[in-house]
């Protein structure tokens, strides 16, 4: 492990002018004392691969380093525009801090800078000569930390103070830490699609609300806290003027902005314009919504120019607030970016919805592990906590949400796992049950529309045509059904909800369900549903559980109750957050950095797939011309029927000579304005290689392509190839034996014309895969056959009673694309992407001006109370008249500039007056400052001295007894001892002299000797110390092992009087180079570039 770790790194002037130094403060903790210095480096990448262009802006030595936390201010230089191509000073370069100890890395931290100009006229038009003084530099305050393994060595002796000093809550290092050679960079980039990174980041987004958890090493697996501390966040996004809010800001503003608050997105993910969804959308919103080129919904903004934004673009500002959340977690030291996402959907989203959701992901900067269905994530929530037996246990995951109710039939059972005395919980979805329109949102919506109406007859006027009022009713009846939720009755209340009229009104909890009647058998009816899907009965349930916001509304509990009984209503998970901490566990079992327990999961899908095509038309030759005799009819077959198990394969075998197309659609329809075609693919190239495969003696060759069920749910086609068998004659005897007997191979009997239905020309050959919670292990399944097949499936494993049989396969070209509702190309993706970008950096940029000016605000306003307190305060001690004269003028100054122009002021501007007034206040400060600190550097040093001639005194007894013969050898030369005491007599003269000389300065006055060269000097003399005080004892002669051993000195080290911690922990944690014990080093590690962070 390291001995040093990076708390934080400030950065005390960003964003700055280009050519500004570099200012930025390192909090580090040391749990072993260091001997030697630390040696820090900044270096600038301005052209990622090309070494030779990078810039080492400035390096300092800091140590000897003592235990526990310590700080330093870092200063550099701003890099040479002159040695950066002209192409690479506007846009993103890297700057990199380094860490180093005896020549080794310890600590790499990347920042990726921005550097652009500071008006708008010249970002749209730069100009051809870089214009260097109108840049500015912003760094990103999100690192990316990489730690190497070095060799520390520290001693066993220091290790022990520090299990009993002040790194009580660090791991002491191992031998084996410790004796590592070679660096070992740790927290490298992960590669690949297949594998997750260290961080897992799981989000349940409802239509009301969003749950996200995170797992990471040394976090606590909980849900992700907002910036409020609360467990859920509003889905909700907003713009108040041209300020963008997300969670419960953008939803409560929405009373006073409801055409630019937008929740309830999760319902129009996907869908067509023309829907159920849309309309049920309209009933409770109202935005405008916009028909897009591919038949989905964009929203504009009321706002002049009419923005508009796709949904998936809406939502996926709501993810990357997520994703900023999840980042914020830990320590510095421990914050990486987090790109792998686990996300939780209803069984019932179709294709077009889990395409939104990816295309979210993809626009917000996150990298897309699986989609889980919401029941079959609660179900592993379910059974992380429990056991099961060898049989299956049945149990239904009913989830009451805001946009439908669903509920997903499971079994639970304990298999073997392979491994003696141990067994795995496997967890299989069985059936689905689900309906979109008995949801949360709809029992708001009527709620709402039960108080307009009481509004109409109280005050004789109409409010449904006020989008304020509506949406003012909107959100207290919310409030109300949480209410009626344990009491019979609630009082709605909104002041000021139209025509500056305040409504007051009673509800009772029976006039609304009332109003609901409609909507009760629909929420126990998914359970019956589900089922009867899973060929299943009542008294097979175990229970049913449930799960959603909306399950504990009584009035869907009495529905239920009513259908499978009291007695099966099970509340034994998490209503909210169950779904959420179930995705992150499946999330942790892709990944092998976590180590969970042993959960296999088999999910299904809730809709018939099947494939379509074309039949082959018999055709006479007429004058060379093919004239088909029958029209051609279209094949369906059903590949991968209702409750197929995602992560499966299937192979559909063609016999076809010529290019075809597959259709692959919804076999029944999904939803009122959803369509039921996925893709279609174009299978060209067929005749060439039909020929080829004829021309090797190939019998019968025919088309396979392979269809894939993915475990997120995706259906599509992955390639096409023709096969043929090459038959090779076996002129043994045995094998004309074989032949006489009937041994040999098969013919195909699969003819197309004497054949009868649509499977004439497509068998299906099918297999299937169980996703495990600690690892994914393949298990076959066989499906049905036809006689084509079954020759087919024999000649994959062939037995000693067939003849020798060659395979030869030719790729074929496959031309998939959407048929309906396409998923987003490329580069709309890029597009949507660099949007959030710009809006992400627009804001940004907005947020530190606001945070500049506040500041300095907040800065004038206290020096205006320092310079009015009396003439005791130590600000007016530690000022002179004249000082406090110009600060007091400027102070008015720029209050009066504040008040004139600071709203049209730039960011520099702001950064220009606070250096302005800061130049004024800091050789008051430092007064200040030095008359703080000049009492515990003066006991430091006076302790330094004390503990100096101590040593002293004692080893000058040590030199004295090496003279009685039989004793061990002194531990130090006279030389030593005598250099010692002369650099102890030389700092006392010098201490006893500038003492004396600052005691006749004035406080206001500077002072004639700096706390700074104080500690360096008493550091000077404790470093010599400390090197006489670490040696070892001289090794024992055998001869008189007896009486050394009863002779020992006082003052070795193991014995010593003197506390190595006291002395050290108070002494410098850091110093430039001009330290009489610090030697400047710059070199690093060869294998370990800085260009390994890009």
């Amino acid at each position: 492990m390291s001995i040093v770790t990076i708390k934080n790194v400030e950065f005390l002037n960003n964003p700055a002018r280009f050519t500004d130094p570099y200012r930025f403060r390192v909090l580090f903790e040391c749990i072993a004392p260091l001997p030697d210095d630390l040696e820090w480096r900044l270096i600038y990448v301005s052209s990622p691969g090309n070494e030779e262009l990078d810039q080492e802006l400035d390096s300092c030595l800091v140590g000897p380093v003592p235990v526990g936390i310590n700080s330093f201010d870092f200063e550099s230089p701003a890099p040479d525009p002159r040695r950066i191509p002209r192409e690479d000073l506007l846009g993103v370069a890297a700057l990199i801090l380094t860490g180093s100890y005896n020549d080794q890395e310890f600590v790499r931290v990347g920042y990726y800078q921005n550097t652009e100009y500071d008006s708008e006229e010249l970002r749209e038009n730069p100009p051809q000569t870089v214009l260097v003084d109108s840049l500015t530099r912003d760094v990103n305050a999100k690192p990316r930390v990489t730690r190497f393994q070095i060799k520390w060595d520290v001693s066993p002796m220091q290790m022990t103070q520090v299990a009993v000093g002040a790194a009580q809550s660090a791991a002491v290092p191992s031998a084996n830490d410790l004796a590592d050679d070679e660096p070992e960079p740790m927290d490298t980039e992960p590669t690949g699609v297949a594998t997750a990174s260290a961080a897992i980041l799981s989000i349940d987004y409802g239509s009301e609300w969003i749950k996200a958890s995170l797992i990471k090493p040394g976090v606590p697996f909980d849900v992700l806290l907002n910036r409020d501390s609360k467990r859920k966040i509003q889905s909700s996004v907003a713009w108040k003027g041209e300020d963008r809010l997300f969670g419960s800001e953008a939803f409560n503003i929405a009373t006073r902005f409801p055409s630019d608050s937008f929740t309830y997105l999760k319902t129009l993910q996907g869908v067509p314009f023309e829907s159920d969804a849309t309309d049920s959308f309209q009933a409770v919103s109202p935005a405008e919504l916009v028909h897009t080129k591919r038949d989905t919904v964009a929203i504009r903004r009321s706002n002049v120019n009419g923005t508009e934004w796709s949904v998936e673009e809406l939502i996926a500002m709501q993810l990357s607030y997520v994703k900023e959340l999840a980042e914020s977690v830990g320590s510095f030291d421990a914050r990486e970016p987090v790109r792998d996402v686990v996300v939780v959907v209803p069984p019932y989203f179709t294709q077009f919805e889990r395409d939104a959701v990816a295309d979210a992901l993809e626009i917000a900067g996150l990298r897309l592990l699986a989609l889980v269905n919401d029941g079959t994530a609660v179900a592993l929530n379910y059974a992380m906590t429990r056991s099961f037996a060898e049989s299956k246990e049945w149990h239904v995951i009913y989830d009451a949400g805001a946009g439908g109710v669903r509920a997903t039939v499971v079994s639970f059972e304990a298999v073997s796992n392979g491994k003696k005395g141990k067994d795995a919980t496997q967890i299989t979805a069985a059936g689905v049950g689900f309906d979109r329109s008995a949801g949360g949102l709809e029992l708001d919506r009527r709620l709402r529309d039960m108080l307009a109406l009481d509004f109409q007859v109280k005050h004789n006027r109409a409010i449904t045509g006020d989008a304020r009022g509506m949406a003012k009713l909107l959100k207290e009846a919310g409030r109300i059904k949480s209410i009626l939720s344990t009491n019979s009755e609630a009082t709605a209340t909104v002041e000021s909800i139209a025509f500056d009229v305040d409504y007051r009104s009673k509800v009772s909890r029976a006039a609304f369900e009332t109003a609901c009647d409609d909507l009760k058998p629909k929420f126990a009816q998914p359970i019956l549903d589900a089922i009867k899907n899973a060929g299943l009965t009542l008294n097979d349930i175990t229970s049913v559980i449930l799960t959603g916001g909306h399950s504990r509304t009584p009035m869907v509990q009495a529905a239920i109750k009513d259908a499978v009984g009291d007695s099966k209503i099970a509340t034994s998970v998490n209503a909210d957050e169950a779904a959420v901490l179930g995705a992150a566990l499946y999330g942790a079992s892709i990944s092998r950095q976590f180590r969970t327990k042993d959960i296999r999961v088999t999910d299904i899908i809730p809709y018939d797939i099947q494939v379509s095509y074309l039949a082959q038309t018999k055709a006479v030759d007429a004058d060379n011309v093919q004239i088909p005799l029958i029209p051609p009819k279209t094949l369906n077959n059903l590949i991968f029927p209702t409750g197929s198990k995602v992560g499966s394969k299937k192979t559909m075998t063609f016999k076809r000579k010529d290019d075809f197309t597959v259709t692959m659609s919804y076999k029944r329809s999904i939803g009122a304005g959803f369509p039921s075609e996925l893709l279609e693919a174009e299978i060209t190239g067929v005749k060439e290689a039909m020929a080829e495969l004829a021309e090797a003696g190939a019998v019968d060759p025919v088309v396979k392509a392979t269809l894939v069920l993915s475990e997120s749910g995706f259906a599509g086609i992955q390639d096409a190839i023709a096969f043929g068998e090459v038959k090779k004659d076996d002129d043994s005897f045995a094998g004309k034996l074989k032949g006489l007997f009937g041994g040999g191979a098969k013919e195909d009997v699969n003819d197309e014309s004497a054949s009868k239905g649509p499977s004439s020309e497509a068998t299906t050959n099918s297999s299937s895969f169980t996703t495990s919670s600690a690892s994914a292990e393949p298990e076959s399944e066989s499906s049905s056959v036809s006689a084509s097949s079954s020759s087919t499936a024999s000649a994959a494993s062939p037995s000693p009673e067939k003849k020798k049989q060659a395979r030869d396969t030719i790729p074929l070209q496959l031309n998939v694309k959407p048929l309906s509702i396409p998923a987003l190309t490329p580069a709309e993706l890029r597009r949507s992407r660099d949007r959030l970008i710009t809006i992400d950096t627009a804001e940004a940029g907005k947020r530190r001006r606001e945070e500049a000016r506040n500041g300095l605000e907040a800065h004038l306003y206290k020096l205006r109370d320092l310079l009015e307190e009396d003439e005791t305060s130590p600000f007016k001690k530690c000022s002179k008249e004249d000082e406090r004269q110009i600060i007091q003028e400027k102070v008015r100054e720029m209050l009066q500039w504040m008040n004139e122009e600071a709203d049209e002021a730039q960011l520099i501007d702001f950064w220009e007056k606070k250096d302005a007034v800061e130049h004024l206040e800091r050789p008051i400060q430092f007064r200040y400052q030095e008359i703080e600190a000049f009492p515990s550097m003066l006991n430091n040093s006076q302790r330094v001295n004390w503990m100096s001639r101590m040593f002293i005194t004692e080893a000058r007894k040590n030199l004295t007894a090496e003279l009685i013969p039989g004793n061990l050898p002194a531990f130090y030369t006279e030389e030593e001892v005598n250099s010692l005491e002369k650099s102890l007599k030389e700092h006392e003269q010098w201490l006893n002299e500038w003492v004396e000389k600052q005691k006749g300065v004035k406080p206001n006055e500077d002072p004639v000797i700096l706390t700074t060269e104080m500690k360096a000097r008493a550091t000077t003399l404790e470093n010599a110390l400390l090197k006489l005080m670490r040696r070892k004892a001289p090794p024992k002669s055998k001869k008189n092992a007896f009486n050394s051993s009863s002779s020992s000195s006082p003052m070795s080290p193991s014995s010593s009087s003197i506390s190595l911690e006291s002395s050290s922990s108070e002494s410098a944690s850091s110093t430039k180079s001009d330290s009489s014990s610090a030697e400047e080093t710059t070199s690093t590690p060869v294998a370990q570039s800085p260009h390994d962070e890009l």
